[in-house]
């Protein structure tokens, strides 16, 4: 369900007592030096496809999401992650929303990572529900000006040798006004779904993807010690598939992130930033 505009205006005092109580970014800092943050990893993953699709080598894909750029997350996360993928160098990377909290504005602290980051056969991105509340225009148009591709109920294909491959992003699954018929309209044999959120599943009405990918739940964000989050995320598919790798009837399997930045409040504990980096064969 599309998130009530009646409730935009108690977010938004919300967020603006918390951004005061952050000191703009320098309680993030603290907790960043030491060591709140947790410690950005790479998680990997190969799916070997049917022999039915075919691809003329395997394709690597880069996913990284949930960055809250802002005062919940210090921006040197944003250079180790930028730094990783110098050292993966995916073929394609693909990025999962909320590249931002509190304030649109927020997306400057991202545009030298967003500049930088480059794959050979391009960078996609869906929104997130932050950006949704937060100003979507803006952020999308600040995306596509550090030529990374927008994909709000569309999908795309791949660079030759790997035209067979659709990238397939559907606007964020509760805030937005997700369209799995448009999303997957078109779409070649081989289809990568991006969503923000693993609810996104509750939008496909049918249509099917080969390997999807998703952020959102942060893993928990913090965590016990039993591995129970401290806070458990809204919606059925998101408490289901909380972080890791989920094999989805009648689908590939949905490889969903921890996220690279701290949503609330600037602390992670037993839920590290992590970079997903898929091989697929």
């Amino acid at each position: 369900m599309k998130q009530s505009k009646r409730h935009r205006p108690i977010r938004h005092a919300t967020e603006r007592v918390l951004n005061t109580l952050l000191l703009k970014g320098r309680v993030a800092g603290f907790s960043y030096r030491l060591g709140g943050h947790g410690t950005l990893g790479v998680t990997r993953h190969e799916v070997v496809l049917e022999p039915e699709q075919h691809l003329p080598r395997p394709l690597t894909i880069g996913f990284a999401s949930d960055f809250h750029a802002g005062p919940t997350t210090h921006p040197a996360l944003f250079d180790a992650l930028l730094a990783q993928l110098a050292r993966e160098r995916p073929d394609v990377l693909l990025l999962g929303g909320d590249y931002i909290s509190f304030d649109a504005a927020n997306i400057r602290e991202l545009q030298g990572f967003l500049r930088a980051a480059r794959a050979p056969l391009g960078t996609y991105a869906v929104l997130g529900n932050h950006d949704v509340w937060n100003g979507r225009t803006e952020i999308a148009a600040a995306l596509a000006a550090s030529g990374v591709e927008v994909l709000v109920n569309r999908n795309v294909a791949l660079p030759a040798p790997f035209g067979a491959v659709s990238i397939c992003g559907i606007d964020d699954p509760w805030t937005g006004e997700p369209s799995a018929a448009a999303t997957f309209d078109g779409a070649g044999a081989l289809r990568i779904y991006l969503t923000h959120s693993p609810d996104g599943l509750r939008c496909l009405n049918g249509e099917r993807f080969s390997l999807g990918f998703a952020g959102h739940t942060h893993g928990g964000q913090i965590v016990r010690r039993n591995g129970a989050p401290l806070k458990r995320p809204g919606g059925r598919y998101s408490r289901e598939y909380p972080h890791g790798r989920f094999e989805i009837d009648g689908n590939g399997p949905l490889l969903v992130s921890r996220g690279i930045g701290c949503s609330g409040i600037p602390l992670r504990v037993r839920a590290d930033p992590e970079l997903v980096i898929c091989t697929l064969r």
